[in-house]
């Protein structure tokens, strides 16, 4: 077992599993919690993350197979995806490889939001590419929802994501994501309508402080 990232809820590790190499995802017990409480909370919470991974892939987004969820353990036993991470190497690409790139995110998230998947971590931390295609990994704090304003969160997490971590290329970036996210949504221009208002009540409650 070799861990390869430890959060504040869950260690993310490889194993072996049916004799292949697999990515573990463990949420970890928090002793400031009631046990039975924790119990409940890791139980629930993996349960629905792997429920929103298959969900994900049946309608066509590139996400990681789940080979296994150990209920018993709070485990999601899932396919280990070799590819680079869209935040390390975004920055160096070509105008035509961003382009490519942000307009399948935003078709991705696109068609997550019409098929009522908030993503809820929308940052390039998140993403893989491999074989020239987007893979979107942990859904740990999605959620099965159509309300505008879940969605419009949404956007707003992956802008500034992009701001914060490519914003010499911000301009392109977020051209080509909302591209790619209007022709898969049909209620694009509701959400972004929506996002405006999320960021004019941010603005507000800063000046009021």
């Amino acid at each position: 077992m070799k861990v390869i990232y430890r959060g504040a809820e869950s260690i993310i590790y490889l194993d072996d599993f049916e004799g292949q190499k697999v990515l573990v995802k463990e949420r970890i017990k928090k002793k400031y919690r009631l046990e039975k409480i924790d119990e409940m909370l890791r139980k629930t919470r993996t349960a629905k993350e792997a429920k929103l991974l298959n969900e994900a892939r049946r309608i066509g987004i590139q996400t990681p197979q789940i080979f296994s969820v150990d209920k018993k353990n709070n485990k999601i036993i899932m396919e280990r995806i070799e590819g680079k991470r869209i935040k390390d190497f975004l920055n160096d690409c070509g105008i035509g490889e961003i382009k490519k790139i942000m307009s399948e995110i935003g078709r991705s998230v696109g068609k997550l939001h019409s098929h009522g998947i908030v993503h809820g971590d929308l940052t390039t931390s998140n993403m893989i590419w491999r074989d020239r295609k987007v893979y979107l990994i942990d859904f740990g704090l999605g959620e099965s929802s159509k309300r505008i304003e879940d969605q419009g969160v949404d956007l707003k997490l992956m802008y500034e994501a992009l701001k914060s971590t490519h914003f010499k290329i911000l301009e392109i970036c977020w051209k080509e994501f909302l591209k790619g996210y209007r022709q898969e949504y049909s209620r694009a221009n509701t959400v972004l309508n929506q996002l405006e208002e999320i960021i004019h009540r941010a603005r507000y409650m800063e000046r009021n402080k």
